[in-house]
């Protein structure tokens, strides 16, 4: 199981009138880690994009909230794949505190492989071998 890991603080800009994170701030930060962890296990989507017409669009997402991000708190974003299936994969994001392992966030990412070889006709695609096999050896281990 491979699992990327991000570590940012909140800075004033990322807070609503509350002094908290406003929610959308949650689903940046989401897109955001889900790119590195592609990175992380070897697949850039902008390499997938120019030499292969290909790429993982977000076809769903949500976020459950636990605690709230306040100013100057150090977050910790732990990113896995948490399924795969033949044309989607689920991205789970986990957003802690860095000081005491706080749950704050959980989120999720649904992304389903395009052929964007044409952008007028962008359609799913299964997930070509040699990708399915980098994923593969990147899945979180199955739940009992």
């Amino acid at each position: 199981m491979t699992k990327s890991v991000v570590e940012r603080r909140i800075m004033w800009g990322d807070l609503d009138s509350l002094g908290i994170v406003f929610y959308p701030r949650y689903y940046e930060w989401l897109d955001a880690s889900g790119h590195l962890f592609f990175e992380s296990i070897g697949l850039d989507l902008g390499t997938l994009w120019n030499q292969r017409q290909i790429q993982f669009g977000l076809i769903e997402t949500g976020c459950q909230y636990a605690s709230p991000g306040r100013y100057h708190q150090s977050i910790r974003i732990v990113t896995q794949l948490d399924s795969l299936s033949r044309k989607t994969l689920v991205l789970k994001s986990v957003f802690e505190d860095v000081a005491d392992d706080r749950l704050m966030v959980t989120g999720t990412e649904k992304r389903i492989c395009m052929n964007v070889s044409d952008p007028q006709r962008i359609r799913a695609t299964e997930i070509p071998d040699d990708i399915r096999l980098v994923l593969e050896r990147a899945l979180a281990p199955a739940k009992h």
